[in-house]
């Protein structure tokens, strides 16, 4: 039953990505790409949990596509945010 789960989360994961990556392509907002390979990372460790033996479920290198998806999520928003302040003729971040 666990891997039926894992495998819908997958999809699930997979299909938001596309939709992210679809919007991507139409707007060139490259948040729409971090958010898309963040998708990909989160797909690629519910795929990495359902391959992994449950005993040694708690290994940390599966969970490093995880935080790889947190990160690209949290880089994305940090350069939406950096992209519209220069946009606005304000200075971004740092500057």
């Amino acid at each position: 039953m666990r891997e039926f789960i894992w495998g819908l989360l997958s999809m699930e994961t997979a299909v938001a990505a596309l939709f992210f990556l679809r919007s991507w392509r139409v707007t060139s907002d490259r948040l729409f790409l971090f958010f898309a390979l963040a998708f990909f990372a989160m797909m690629l460790n519910w795929v990495g949990l359902s391959r992994v033996d449950a005993s040694r479920e708690l290994l940390h290198y599966v969970y490093l596509f995880r935080l790889i998806a947190f990160v690209l999520i949290i880089v994305g928003i940090v350069d939406k945010n950096h992209a519209s302040g220069r946009r606005n003729g304000r200075p971004g971040i740092g500057a």
